[in-house]
């Protein structure tokens, strides 16, 4: 790709970008959220088209009209955002416009087995007529990549593809991104997790403000140079936590209990806590989430907030008490993705902005405009809607609602997903800011070195159980690894 350019309106997305894979290699491409790094990659995929430049592909000018002629060229992409019909099966999924049959049938049987194959080469084992939306998003992202096995892919685009994995999936991940660059495919690695970088890349490419800032051999670069690369600074910490002595109880729960997810779960979350929760996938951790932000009700147990047994009867009644979710899926449970950044922003403090029926909307804006500074969001202005912001702004949305509704506790369901490191330290440092404030925070991460960097007090759920209570100051993964897989008291 060379001199790629995009704008969108009020702002230049690619300003001459370049940028070049070679067969068999994978080619690490990296920048802070709003970099560039999605927009290229969809104008490699046809998703979008480019305002000037050129795409080679073997050597040759390509015009690529679309997304299924970059497929049928060897171009797959794998979103950050999944791309899945939630009512089809894992299989239909799989198989989606490319169906085996014949007379205008689809043969479900060789449907169905394709699938399995497919999977089966990643290891993972899940029943191809499950439907999508019955599964976790761990799970999805796998259909995701097994989807894009389809034909002899000649370039693979995987954007954040560990972002909810396990790490035995990520284990299984990179051994099949192995055979597949063993076998000359070429694979565009885009993430965030620093430590994956020098793990499976042979070069990487870091862009900067929609422009190219260097492209380095793995081998000649460290980490702490690349976040220099990616952020025009250096980031000293990665993990800034300043811990302070907690003050009185905020939160309580005891025994609390859901058929099939939670199993007799307790614990206290003091004001200036952070208090975290890891485990494996379906220990439950979400689910504990969604039970004290009122979006499930529990089968049994208590909550009780400053003391007061508490019982919500919805999210509306949780966050009218104080409590509020960032949740896991952004885009489904987060955002109204077609309002503007202004609309989300203020939407849980609508009721205070409204004087006869009439939203207040100088107050809205200012309100609005207040967390977009404060957080960094990049937006051309607020009246952006925020489908079109990318994924790490999308996240400040989320986070940036809840401050301005000046919520007690703030449940975090994996707060730092899809965020580049430089806006991680951004939100480290807020949270820190909060928990000074007197907040207290329930914070789930599926990266561990966050989980030990950043709390005051660790959680490890197993099976739905609480498994161990373990103070984070000494503590180290392998104990919190080990009683995630039951091996601990």
């Amino acid at each position: 790709m060379q001199g790629i350019r995009k704008s969108f309106p009020g702002v230049v997305a690619l300003d001459g970008v370049s940028f070049d894979v070679r067969a068999g290699e994978v080619h690490v491409l990296l920048g802070e959220n709003g970099a560039g790094k999605s927009t290229l990659m969809k104008i490699l995929s046809g998703a979008l088209a480019k305002d000037a430049g050129e795409i080679l592909l073997g050597g040759e000018p390509v015009h690529i009209s679309g997304p299924r002629d970059a497929h049928q060229r060897g171009i797959r992409i794998i979103y950050q955002e999944l791309n899945l019909v939630p009512h089809l099966s894992v299989a239909e999924n799989i198989a989606l416009g490319r169906e085996p049959g014949r007379f205008g049938l689809v043969d479900r049987r060789a449907q169905d087995q394709e699938a399995r194959e497919r999977l089966g080469r990643l290891g993972v084992a899940i029943d191809p007529r499950t439907p999508v939306g019955e599964l976790g998003v761990a799970r999805q992202q796998m259909v995701e990549v097994a989807k894009a096995l389809e034909g002899e892919p000649r370039i693979i685009v995987m954007d954040e593809p560990t972002s909810a994995l396990t790490t035995t999936e990520i284990h299984e991940l990179f051994a099949t991104i192995e055979r597949l660059t063993a076998r000359g495919v070429a694979v565009v690695y885009i993430s965030h997790r620093m430590e994956e970088v020098t793990r499976v890349g042979h070069r990487v490419t870091v862009l900067r403000d929609g422009r190219h800032v260097a492209t380095r051999a793995i081998s000649e670069v460290t980490v702490g140079e690349l976040v220099k690369l990616m952020a025009g600074r250096e980031l000293t910490e990665h993990f800034p936590r300043r811990r302070t002595p907690p003050g009185e109880e905020i939160l309580r729960a005891e025994g609390l209990s859901r058929a099939g997810v939670l199993h007799d779960v307790g614990f206290t979350l003091r004001r200036g806590e952070i208090l975290g929760v890891a485990g494996l996938m379906g220990a439950g951790r979400t689910e504990l989430a969604r039970v004290l932000a009122g979006a499930d009700r529990p089968d049994a147990g208590r909550i009780y907030l400053h003391g007061r047994l508490i019982a919500a009867r919805g999210p509306r009644d949780a966050i009218r008490r104080g409590v509020a979710l960032l949740p896991e899926d952004r885009k489904a449970q987060g955002l109204v993705l077609g309002l503007a950044v202004r609309a989300n922003v203020a939407l849980p403090s609508t009721p205070r902005l409204t004087r006869l029926g009439v939203v207040d909307a100088e107050a809205e804006r200012a309100l609005a405009q207040r967390q977009v500074d404060e957080l960094r969001i990049r937006t051309p202005s607020l009246a952006q809607r925020v489908v079109n912001l990318s994924g790490g702004n999308q996240q400040k949305v989320v986070l940036a609602k809840w401050l301005a509704a000046d919520v007690d506790v703030l449940l975090m369901d994996e707060p730092t997903r899809g965020i580049d490191v430089a806006a991680k330290v951004e939100i480290y440092e807020l949270m820190n800011r909060l928990t000074a404030e007197g907040k207290a925070i329930l914070m789930i991460s599926s990266e561990l070195p966050e989980v030990l960097g950043m709390s005051d007090r660790i959680l490890v759920l197993s099976r739905g159980r609480l498994a161990a209570e373990i103070r984070a100051d000494g503590a180290t993964q392998e104990q919190v690894l080990a009683a995630a897989l039951g091996q601990a008291s």
